[in-house]
């Protein structure tokens, strides 16, 4: 188990928590599996609206230019032709999607590793609470720069303790965006440099990975025991 310190919005250590090494540990860290994760979410944030017009789009006469033979130029046969300038394109881009389906359970591995990851750079920090007593942008900065918040940060709450004050404070902070525990995504932990969890928050989520963990150590022994047998 590795020992985290709970700190307030002022900086000063108020509390620990434990958090399981099975998911926490530095063995834990996965790249290949945060690239994939990475590589799945900006791939769903592609628009895919790059269009080249076809042969049937492409306005202009179907009329042969010239004759075949005898004129000495180029034989031409359409006005159209993507040889020509305001031709149609070959083989261009048209509207797609560029989203793909990724596994729950990768995506949730992906999200141990970057939790991991975050832990062994010391950049996680735990917070008994993101709340404060009004909700101006000038007390979340102030806090902020006592937790040693330097550059961009991601703060994480738990959708019960959420409040108004919070999102009114926080909303134009530069660099710094509010999520929830059950809306965070492995890119997002990559993406800003801190990671900023009230407690509600860490432990709703760490519950949730165990539980997933522990099914898939479950599903793991089913199948080495049928595979023996």
């Amino acid at each position: 188990m590795a020992n985290v310190d709970v700190v307030n919005m002022s900086g000063e250590k108020v509390g620990s928590i434990e958090l399981a090494d099975a998911l926490f540990g530095p063995d834990q860290v996965n790249e290949a599996l945060l690239w994939e994760a990475v590589k799945h979410y900006r791939a769903s944030l592609r628009q895919g609206t790059a269009d080249t017009k076809s042969r049937t789009e492409v306005a202009g006469s179907g009329k042969k230019l010239w004759k075949q033979k005898g004129t000495g130029r180029a034989r031409i046969g359409s006005v159209r032709s993507p040889l020509w300038r305001h031709g149609y394109t070959v083989h261009g881009p048209q509207p797609r999607s560029y989203d793909y389906a990724f596994p729950r359970k990768k995506l949730l591995g992906a999200l141990r590793s970057a939790l991991a990851a975050k832990l062994a750079d010391g950049k996680l920090t735990v917070v008994d609470s993101l709340e404060l007593k009004e909700p101006k942008t000038k007390l979340y900065r102030a806090a902020l720069d006592k937790l040693e918040v330097t550059r961009t940060a991601l703060l994480v709450e738990n959708g019960k303790t959420l409040t108004q004050n919070l999102l009114l404070g926080a909303r134009n902070l530069h660099g710094v965006e509010l999520v929830l525990n059950n809306e965070v995504h492995p890119y997002d932990l990559l993406r800003y440099e801190r990671a900023i969890f009230s407690a509600a928050a860490l432990e709703q989520l760490t519950e949730m990975l165990e539980k997933n963990a522990s099914k898939r150590n479950t599903g793991r022994k089913l199948a080495a025991a049928t595979e023996a047998a």
